[in-house]
C-alpha cells in the first residue's frame, strides 16, 4: 500500500509540474533572415465556384533565389530563373522593398521600389526553419481572387 501511495504522489507531482497542453503559447521565430523559396501554390477562387490550386515545384536554379528580411523593415528579393539556353542560372536584378509586419494579425505589406501599389500578404507559418507566406494578387475580374503561397526554408546568407 505504501508503494501505491508513493507512486500516486509521484504521478500527481509529475502531472502538476510539467505537462503542457497544445493550447500553450508558442513563441514565433523571427522573420528576419534569409529565406530560400522551395515551391508555391497558386489558388484561384471565383465567386460561387470551388477553389482551384496549382502547385509549382521550383527547379534547382529557382531554389537559388533568396528573400531577405532585415530588422530595419527593409528587404530584398533575389530571383534566379532557369537559363534560356543551357548553362548558368539566370540571376535577375535585385528587387528591393520595405515591409511592415503585424505579429498579432500575421498581416504583412511589402512595397517594392519603383512599384506604386503595395503587396498584401499573410504569414501562415513562421518557425525556425519554415515560412509560408500567402500573397494576394490583384486580378482584372473583381469576382476572381488569387493567392500565391510561397514555402520557404531558412538558410544562411552564403547558401
Amino acid at each position: 500500500m505504501k508503494k501505491l501511495a508513493l507512486l500516486f504522489s509521484g504521478l500527481s507531482l509529475l502531472v502538476a509540474s510539467g505537462c503542457s497542453t497544445s493550447n500553450d503559447y508558442v513563441e514565433e521565430a523571427p522573420l528576419i533572415g534569409f529565406w530560400q523559396p522551395l515551391k508555391e501554390v497558386v489558388t484561384t477562387v471565383e465567386v460561387g465556384e470551388q477553389p482551384i490550386s496549382d502547385v509549382i515545384t521550383y527547379t534547382d536554379c529557382q531554389k537559388e533565389s533568396r528573400w531577405w528580411f532585415s530588422n530595419e523593415v527593409k528587404g530584398k528579393r533575389i530571383d534566379v530563373k532557369d537559363p534560356v539556353t543551357p548553362g548558368l542560372c539566370d540571376i535577375q536584378p535585385d528587387a528591393n522593398f520595405t515591409y511592415t509586419y503585424d505579429n498579432s494579425s500575421k498581416n504583412m505589406q511589402m512595397k517594392y521600389q519603383g512599384v506604386v501599389a503595395p503587396v498584401n500578404a499573410k504569414v501562415i507559418t513562421l518557425n525556425q526553419t519554415t515560412l509560408n507566406l500567402a500573397v494576394r494578387e490583384e486580378t482584372e475580374d473583381p469576382a476572381v481572387f488569387k493567392t500565391r503561397t510561397y514555402t520557404f526554408k531558412r538558410v544562411n546568407p552564403q547558401h
